[in-house]
């Protein structure tokens, strides 16, 4: 049966009033999920971490927040990278020395590195977390460290290369800072414990370099005009610091000088002589974030000159302290770094030990050292590097991005050192005709 219609409306007939249109038909339901549908193009695997190692699950645009971004990053997932879009105007934001806050060059904009939710850089025991992880390596895959990588620019879509352990760069054709993020959250990596931001900003720092490069007398004038034929850049190095309690139980000899009086006469002198006497004794160690350098192509030598670094200082590791620098990640790990740390602990060690034995000598015979709580930290430490290649050979300068400390290589100059030897034969000549024209004139 139909409905009845809709009385009129007041004030009119149901001719002048026509009923209102029926509604919409509702919308059609949404076709259903494919069953076990593939992931998507590049998407990386999920991957379990073992919960000892502590590792964060790769970042994305929702847990950006929570892991120190802000919410600012930029995320392409199918490349694994990060970049940092002005709010303002769209251009790439950069970590600013001057003000230590991530800045827009183009229009001002800045905004603070918010670090107070995370966590601050703690130690790590050495055996158990190096033995978990190399336990994770043999059943999962690490990403690329080696060789190129090459990635797809999502500000411009030119070809970034990345090369080796290099995590973060600048497209070279819009100069957007790009950060790569797989190997900062990869389980099968040590994750970034953290960071000793920059403070020395460029033109500080091409302020010392000059300096420097300056009071090198005998370097060609082609190595002083780096500033044309030269690369100078900002670059975050990885470096591991390591802690450990010792004890040292020793046994040799102690020597304690006197002296006597022999021969007779015109002959009559006085000897020093050592009295030498058997010691042994126990002497104690703690050692506080020795530094060792965790990347290779870096003159090792000039590098260790810049300490001390102010590690006391590192801030919990946010990549917002590297956007718009380099930035490297670790070529060796902590194990395989260890034995340098051990060695400069060793030193120190010894130096313990002859203070204890004292006396004016000392002989060490036999020392065992037991390590106790060898604890590691993975920071990254500024560092403004100058490479310049002078005759086909590359010279690098080294500037401690947070104290200033300067350190390099510089070629010779063969002319210069020429000239100053004439030189120095021509005076050396002028003193002996003047001193023998004076004796022949006395004479």
């Amino acid at each position: 049966m139909s409905e009845a219609a809709p009385p009129p409306l007041p004030g009119g007939d149901a001719a002048s009033n026509p009923p209102p249109p029926p509604p919409p038909p509702p919308p059609p339901p949404p076709p259903p999920a494919p069953v076990d549908a593939p992931p998507p193009i590049d998407a990386p695997p999920p991957v379990e971490v073992p919960a000892s190692l502590d590792t964060p699950p790769p970042l994305d645009p929702a847990a950006a927040a929570a892991t120190g971004d802000s919410g600012l990053a930029a995320f392409q997932v199918t490349e694994q990278t990060r970049t940092y879009p002005c709010r303002q105007c769209g251009a790439q934001l950069v970590f600013d020395i001057a003000t230590q806050k991530l800045a827009c060059p183009s229009c001002g904009f800045s905004t603070d590195i918010d670090t107070a939710s995370l966590q601050a850089p703690t130690e790590h025991d050495l055996a158990s977390t190096m033995g978990q992880l190399r336990q994770f390596i043999a059943t999962n895959a690490a990403p690329q460290v080696t060789g190129e990588k090459e990635i797809v620019c999502q500000n411009c879509g030119g070809h970034t290369t990345f090369s080796g352990t290099l995590t973060a760069t600048r497209c070279p054709y819009c100069a957007t800072p790009i950060q790569r993020n797989d190997i900062q959250d990869a389980p099968a990596r040590l994750r970034v414990d953290g960071v000793l931001p920059f403070q020395v900003d460029e033109k500080t720092a091409r302020t010392e370099l000059e300096k420097w490069i300056n009071g090198r007398w005998f370097a060609p004038s082609e190595f002083k005009k780096y500033k044309e034929t030269g690369s100078f850049t900002s670059i975050y190095a990885a470096y591991f610091t390591y802690d450990a309690d010792t004890t040292t139980d020793y046994r040799g000899q102690r020597g304690d000088h006197y002296t006597v009086t022999v021969g007779s006469g015109e002959n009559q002198h006085t000897e020093t002589r050592t009295r030498w006497s058997s010691v042994s004794g126990r002497v104690a160690n703690t050692f506080d974030d020795i530094t060792v350098l965790a990347n290779d192509g870096f003159v090792e030598k000039r590098v260790k000159a810049l300490e001390p670094w102010p590690t006391q200082d590192a801030k919990p590791f946010s990549p917002e302290f590297v956007a718009g620098h380099l930035c490297r990640t670790y070529d060796q790990d902590a194990e395989e770094k260890l034995p340098e740390a051990r060695s400069e602990m060793e030193s120190a060690i010894e130096s313990t030990v002859r203070r204890d034995i004292g006396g004016d000598e000392q002989r060490i015979e036999r020392k065992d050292t037991d390590y106790h709580s060898l604890t590691f930290k993975h920071l990254l430490l500024p560092i403004w590097l100058l490479t310049v290649i002078f005759e086909g050979k590359p010279f690098q300068v080294f500037i401690n991005g947070v104290t200033g400390e300067v350190q390099g290589q510089r070629p010779w100059s063969k002319v210069k050192i020429a000239f100053a030897v004439v030189a120095a034969v021509i005076v050396l000549a002028i003193i002996v005709a003047v001193y023998a024209a004076s004796k022949s004139k006395s004479g």
